[in-house]
């Protein structure tokens, strides 16, 4: 099941630039929602023909019908975000990191964090970075990779560390973040979703 996920993020990076963004808009509506919300409610804009072209009220009125839980914020960043939406791949890939991108992703896209940018990468088969959930850093504590106070929030400088030490672990296995990330997840939640 990983090795096919993986294998659909590799094809995801070959597509055009409104591909990327339909990721990127995924991505958006995963934060505090889930990931069967995410897809569920991108389907529906794509459906509809709100994800590029409808109004702010399209948009917020297709995720309320989807019970999107922040349709009118969540709405908000997607129409924000379609100022990318034509260089959004050729931005990305014009870094010469995948580290940049995701820094120039949290700074020029609201709604994105260091977890949204690193889970918008994964998807389109960067697989260097780590999207840390609170899955993972279960994963983490229960292996003695962190310590178990869970009041910590994730600032950017524990993200960066956190995500330093999978990257070990993830070198010492032979597998990628990406493939790791995936590998922990589903022993969390038993899926392996995007």
């Amino acid at each position: 099941m990983v090795d096919d996920r993986i294998a659909d993020f590799l094809e995801v990076n070959k597509t055009d630039t409104y591909k990327w963004f339909e990721e990127l808009t995924y991505c958006i509506l995963t934060a505090y929602s889930s990931a069967r919300m995410g897809q569920i409610c991108v389907d529906a804009l794509c459906d509809c023909g709100a994800l590029i072209d409808g109004s702010l009220e399209e948009v917020v009125e297709s995720l309320r019908c989807q019970g999107h839980r922040f349709a009118l914020r969540r709405a908000e960043y997607i129409v924000e975000a379609r100022r990318h939406a034509q260089t959004l791949k050729k931005t990305v890939e014009s870094f010469g990191s995948s580290r940049e991108a995701r820094r120039w992703l949290v700074e020029n896209v609201k709604g994105l964090g260091w977890k949204e940018a690193s889970h918008f990468l994964r998807n389109v088969g960067y697989l260097d970075v780590a999207i840390i959930d609170r899955h993972i850093i279960s994963n983490m504590r229960e292996h003695g990779l962190i310590e178990a106070d869970g009041r910590k929030g994730l600032t950017r400088r524990r993200y960066l560390e956190y995500e330093r030490l999978l990257k070990a672990v993830a070198a010492r296995v032979g597998m990628t973040l990406g493939e790791m990330d995936l590998y922990l997840w589903y022993r969390k939640t038993g899926k392996v979703l995007k």
